[in-house]
């Protein structure tokens, strides 16, 4: 069975990251080492990771989304 409350919160926390890297480009401001303690910071580090295996598993949402379509 599909959850689509886990699907909702992977494609949020990759929404976050993209903001992030856009906010990153256009300013040189990094939102998530502000909140995290510097860029260098394990907790930052965390969520860089986290939002990295969002990233990931958002594949397979894009796969499903393409093949429900067809």
């Amino acid at each position: 069975m599909k959850s689509k409350c886990f699907d909702y919160t992977m494609l949020t926390l990759v929404i976050i990251g993209a903001i992030n890297w856009g906010l990153i480009g256009l300013f040189d401001f990094n939102l998530v080492a502000l909140i995290f303690g510097g860029a260098d910071s394990l907790f930052t580090k965390i969520i860089y990771i986290i939002v990295g295996i969002c990233g990931v598993i958002n594949i397979k949402l894009l796969v499903d989304i393409i093949q429900d379509n067809d």
